[in-house]
């Protein structure tokens, strides 16, 4: 028996689960008992940790580009189907932007910020929700940042994106 079986019968869809908070949070999540989607474009990655934890059994690997609506539908489908439910997405997916003077920051840079991070957790968001709503079960959170307050540490665009996670779409979908 685990230690802590805080989670155990749940089911979570990690989007950027591959790496950094993601997988520190995929890691967690099984050792308290959940059943984890991680869902991102390292598949490598993605897949060595789903064999590190255990394999298909308790933890699956779906290839999700955050910013594209079939992948999300789909990475949300996986767990429902291998899974039977869904009670947890968290929208991590993300990238910055370290260009911090507005000059250098390029409109193609900026705009690939807020598609990822802002646009990606709206379609997390919006696809969770379409299994939960009828399910009247679920939780929907997105990784925002405490930089999103403070002016001059990151870049314009992830600044704007980290807010519009905390300070708007975040609270539009409080389960």
């Amino acid at each position: 028996m685990r230690l802590f079986d805080r989670l155990e019968g749940k089911v979570a869809l990690i989007t950027g689960g591959a790496s950094g908070i993601g997988e520190s949070t995929a890691r967690l999540f099984v050792q308290h008992g959940a059943k984890v989607v991680i869902a991102d474009i390292q598949d490598d990655l993605g897949s060595s940790i789903c064999e590190q934890l255990g394999g298909h059994g308790i933890i699956s690997y779906a290839h999700c580009d955050v910013t594209c609506d079939s992948d999300v539908r789909n990475a949300v489908d996986l767990a429902v189907s291998k899974y039977g439910k869904l009670d947890i997405m968290l929208n991590n997916a993300g990238v910055g932007n370290l260009a911090t003077d507005i000059v250098d920051t390029s409109n193609e840079d900026f705009k690939k910020v807020m598609d990822i991070n802002v646009f990606g957790g709206f379609l997390g968001a919006k696809h969770a929700s379409r299994v939960m709503i009828p399910a009247k079960n679920g939780c929907i959170l997105f990784t925002a940042s405490s930089l999103s307050v403070w002016a001059g540490f990151a870049g314009h665009s992830y600044v704007a994106s980290k807010h519009a996670c905390g300070g708007g779409i975040g609270q539009e979908f409080v389960c």
